[in-house]
């Protein structure tokens, strides 16, 4: 071979081999950007988990940032939603965690799965009704509401009306046992979308959290205080139950959909949310208008607090997480949820919002909650 052969011969050899070595590199590299996309570039082994939970939630697990912030610390989450009472229902063998409404679905499920340790309730969010400007005003012209001029300390302050107030439990069940009508009511004359019967809209409370609490709080009230017990107490306020649910004839699994049509000015002028629902809205970055929404605090009401029930050592894992990691307690915030033990975070998020938002909860009483037992009965029978 010839000096020239012998040197094509060389490169070719030497090319060949080059080739190989980079090839390797770019699959190296390919392999790297993988493992540091995985654990978010934290160099934390990745664990994706997968639970069920509340509709309620499901924006809050959806945030990018919510999203970025469980990659940092080795979390991808996988959710699904289902009403908060429906998921013992579910087959669960695979999921890692459940997280309903309340504690009571909550308790349920821990019982009836296989739960690593007692739940954990990262945050809260009480209960509330939104109304539409005229309708608060008539209410609390006829002694069922109290309203709180906005800006001002309830004396009126020279607002043009008022944006948060008071629902008078007592007698606004005591208005729903005679099936009064907004007709019947001083100065609903002059508004016709009020008309038929007066009641709130709420949510199936067989399937669903807010629902079944708001029958918690209205039972606690028609029965003068008393938390139900037995089967005899939850008699004892079933026609009442039965009224306040079938009057709105078809109902939601989710308080999501009644929110969005109240916002969108369509629908019943009175509906039961969740605070976290308006919070979030108010502190939104794209936020929308909120038109003549009025937030009325029942005097008597049930607090939701979000219960996660960890099925597997990861999902225990995420719910130590999401109640003690500030970034993601503050994301919470954002989303409107009340942090447990921690009231210093939502008061400073929701300190330019504090004539919707009643943040210390001024004569708010807390009813009692029936076992999931006694509610799921007092749900059937209000249903019929």
């Amino acid at each position: 071979m010839g000096f020239r052969e012998h040197a094509a011969w060389v490169r070719r050899i030497v090319g060949i081999v080059l080739a190989v070595f980079l090839i390797a590199g770019v699959a190296a590299a390919v392999a790297l950007g993988r493992d540091s996309k995985a654990d978010g570039g934290s160099g934390t082994a990745a664990k994706t988990v997968r639970g069920v939970i509340g509709s309620e939630k499901a924006e809050f697990f959806a945030d990018p940032d919510t999203v970025k912030a469980l990659a940092a610390k080795g979390f991808t989450v996988r959710t699904e939603t289902s009403g908060s009472w429906a998921m013992d229902r579910l087959p669960l063998k695979g999921y890692d965690f459940a997280f309903p409404g309340s504690k009571a679905p909550a308790d349920e499920l821990s019982r009836s799965a296989e739960a690593r340790g007692g739940p954990l309730r990262p945050f809260y969010s009480p209960l509330v009704v939104v109304a539409h400007r005229n309708a608060a005003e008539v209410l609390a012209a006829n002694g069922l509401a109290r309203l709180r001029a906005e800006g001002g300390d309830g004396a009126g302050g020279g607002s043009k009306w008022a944006t948060q107030g008071t629902l008078l439990m007592g007698p606004y069940l005591a208005a729903a046992e005679d099936d009064r009508t907004w007709q019947q009511l001083k100065g609903a004359s002059g508004h016709a979308e009020l008309s038929g019967t007066v009641f709130i809209t709420s949510t199936d409370p067989v399937t669903s959290n807010s629902g079944a609490l708001y029958l918690a709080a209205a039972s606690y009230v028609a029965d003068g205080g008393r938390v139900a017990t037995d089967a005899r107490a939850v008699e004892r306020t079933a026609p009442l139950m039965r009224k306040l649910v079938q009057v709105q004839g078809a109902q939601q699994t989710s308080s999501d959909a009644p929110f969005r049509d109240f916002i969108s000015g369509v629908g019943n002028p009175l509906v039961l949310v969740y605070e976290s629902q308006v919070a979030s809205l108010l502190m939104s970055s794209q936020r929308q208008e909120v038109g003549d929404l009025v937030v009325l605090y029942p005097d008597t009401t049930v607090s939701s607090d979000h219960t996660l029930v960890p099925l597997t050592d990861h999902g225990r894992e995420l719910g130590e997480l999401l109640s003690t990691d500030p970034v993601l307690r503050k994301l919470a915030v954002r989303h409107g949820f009340r942090p447990q033990g921690a009231a210093a975070e939502f008061t400073a998020a929701t300190a330019g919002h504090t004539a919707y938002i009643d943040q210390r909860l001024t004569g708010v009483r807390q009813a009692p909650v029936p076992t999931a037992e006694l509610l799921r009965s007092m749900a059937r029978q209000a249903r019929g």
